[in-house]
Parts: C-alpha cells; sequence; structure tokens
C-alpha cells in the first residue's frame, strides 16, 4: 500500500511574523521557511504505518515552486521514499490543492492519504475535507490515534466534547492533530541520502485542474498592539479601576 502525504512551506513557527506596510501579505525576505507542524505529524505518521509493515511506499506531495523542494527533501530526509512537486508560481487555494492532489492520486493509486488538519499560515483547514469529496472516500480528521487493520482505519478523533473513535474504509483521507506523535529529528546522514532520492517535478497546467478560486484575500493587518498596564498601590485603587473599565 502505497500512503501519500501532504506538506507545505510556510513561515517557521518560531519566526514572528510581521506584514508588508502596504497590507499586501507577509514579509518574507530573509525569513526561515520550514515544513508546516502538522505536516510533520502526518509524515511521521505515515512511516511509523511503514515501518510497522502495513505500507510499502511513503511519497510525500508539495504544490508550489521551485522553492518547495527544500521542504520535500526535508520530507524524504525524514524517510519518505519518493517526492512529487505540482509546480506552479501561484498561490492555490484549499480547493486548488484539493484538486491538484485528486489528480496525483489518480496516477499513483495510494491506499492512504494523510495531511495536516491545517496550515498554520492561513489555518484554514479545507483541504483534507476537500479532498475526501472529490476523491468520494471516507475521511477521518483531527486524529490524535491511527490503528490500520487490513483494509480498516480506526481512528481517535479531537473533537468538541471529548474524544471519537470511528472506523473508516480504505483507501481515505485522515488528518491529523498534534498530539498524535512527535516528529523524528533529522539527522545529516539522512539529509545527504534525501539527495539521492526521486523527486518528479509536475507542472501544474499538465494535470488540466481549474484552480480559479472565489475567494480573494484583500488586506493583511497585525494584531492590535497590547495596552499598556498599570501598577495600583492598593486593592480599593484595583477594584476602582476594574469598575471604570466595566469589568466589576
Amino acid at each position: 500500500m502505497k500512503i501519500l502525504v501532504g506538506i507545505k512551506r510556510v513561515v517557521d513557527f518560531n519566526v514572528r511574523v510581521r506584514v508588508l506596510p502596504d497590507g499586501s501579505g507577509v514579509d518574507t525576505e530573509g525569513v526561515k521557511m520550514s515544513v508546516n507542524p502538522f505536516d510533520e505529524i502526518a509524515l511521521e505518521e505515515a512511516l511509523r504505518i511503514k515501518e510497522a509493515g502495513k505500507a510499502t511506499e511513503v511519497i510525500v506531495i508539495s504544490c508550489g515552486g521551485d522553492e518547495s523542494q527544500q521542504q520535500l527533501r526535508t520530507g524524504l530526509a525524514m524517510g519518505a521514499d519518493r517526492a512529487i512537486q505540482v509546480k506552479t508560481g501561484s498561490s492555490l487555494s484549499p480547493l486548488g490543492v484539493a484538486r491538484a492532489f485528486r489528480q496525483v492520486i489518480e496516477r499513483e493509486q495510494p491506499g492512504l492519504v494523510i495531511l495536516g488538519k491545517q496550515a498554520i499560515d492561513d489555518d484554514n483547514n479545507q483541504t483534507a475535507q476537500m479532498l475526501a469529496a472529490l476523491w468520494d472516500r471516507p475521511q477521518a480528521t483531527f486524529a490524535s490515534k491511527v490503528v490500520l487493520e487490513g483494509n480498516t482505519a480506526t481512528v481517535t478523533r479531537e473533537v468538541d466534547a471529548g474524544l471519537e473513535t470511528i472506523a473508516i474504509d480504505l483507501p481515505a483521507v485522515i488528518s491529523v492533530d498534534l498530539r498524535l506523535n512527535e516528529p523524528r529529528f533529522v539527522k545529516l546522514p539522512d539529509i545527504m541520502k534525501a539527495k539521492k532520492k526521486p523527486l518528479d517535478v509536475i507542472p501544474l497546467e499538465e494535470l488540466g485542474v481549474n484552480t480559479a478560486s472565489n475567494l480573494k484575500v484583500t488586506k493583511f493587518a497585525p494584531p492590535p498592539q497590547r495596552q499598556k498596564g498599570i501598577k495600583v498601590e492598593s486593592a480599593a485603587q484595583l477594584v476602582q479601576e476594574l469598575k471604570q473599565r466595566g469589568l466589576l
């Protein structure tokens, strides 16, 4: 069984994000870029499934320009067998990514697709659900535990009320949450080996998908600055200040 894992190039989660002065986007000049953390967890789970003898190949896929090859190579260094870059010079909407992944699924015929539940740059949390709908296959989102037995996946999901366990037939789409696992550390020898692993480049136009989006981001803005606090001399003054702010 093949497992297809989607990964996305995002600003590293340790970097303080800066909005461009004109509000047209986020400043990425000289900024460290990394694999989306949720996608790292998805890849780690796929690798563990393969190591348990329940999969034969793990393939990482990403949509983007040649710069995304850096993150694909990171996925190969973690242990993926092959990488696929859907080459495009424009940013795709979640639906556009799902459509591109759907066409790659037709070529690769994976038994399982694992994605991060969301990307930390736009937090849309849509691609996995859209891909399952386009593929007409079962889905299990927000997974905190995945167990494969034959052609069935038992998935424990994190929901508002607690945990929910469901069983789905394979092939299927699973999106993962933070508590599923802890991704492995990439070592230097693995990075060197990753350079020799196959990385296929497929132009987006070759897939023949409609990437038009009905969603348009008109402006980016930083969060409002936190107001400066004050120091009170007594409990009575504290109560008075809270009353003035309508908190008591």
